[in-house]
């Protein structure tokens, strides 16, 4: 245990949150998300947290790490499929003040992009988290910025 590091990022995740560097990536996916094939596929740590939100895991993820000041949108959303366009997504409302909690840019901070860019994306990044959570559209990318 350690004092003020939230509960929910494990000893594993917190290795991994530690070992990023600037510009690196760490997505948060919901329990629909092909993290596991897509973080095998470009060769990304995987980490489950089942029985975590999406939420609750990207306020515990920004407490300790910054979002990347040096891009205009350091978090980023999926978009929307054309076939959901009217479909409300209320989690996006909750990652806002989340983001807002963290950046000072607040819900400036958050770009969105089509799925399969989403996708291509992850395979990229350093390390996925698969959550349990069973919103749609709960998927998020997280770059991580400077430590001053």
């Amino acid at each position: 245990m350690l004092k003020g590091v939230p509960r929910i990022l494990s000893p594993e995740l917190l290795k991994i949150l530690s070992e990023m560097g600037h510009n690196d990536v760490i997505v948060i996916g919901d329990a629909n998300f092909p993290g596991t094939a897509l973080a095998r596929s470009g060769g990304a740590d995987i980490v489950r947290a089942d029985g975590i939100g999406a939420v609750e895991m990207l306020d515990a993820i920004l407490s300790v790490i910054p979002t990347d000041a040096y891009v205009d949108t350091p978090v980023v959303l999926m978009e929307k499929e054309p076939q959901d366009k009217d479909l409300e997504i209320p989690i996006w409302k909750e990652f806002e003040a989340v983001v807002e909690k963290h950046d000072p840019r607040g819900k400036n901070a958050i770009g969105f992009i089509n799925r399969f860019d989403f996708y291509d994306q992850t395979k990229k990044a350093y390390a996925v988290v698969q959550t349990g959570e069973q919103a749609i559209y709960a998927c998020v990318m997280i770059r991580k910025g400077v430590i001053k």
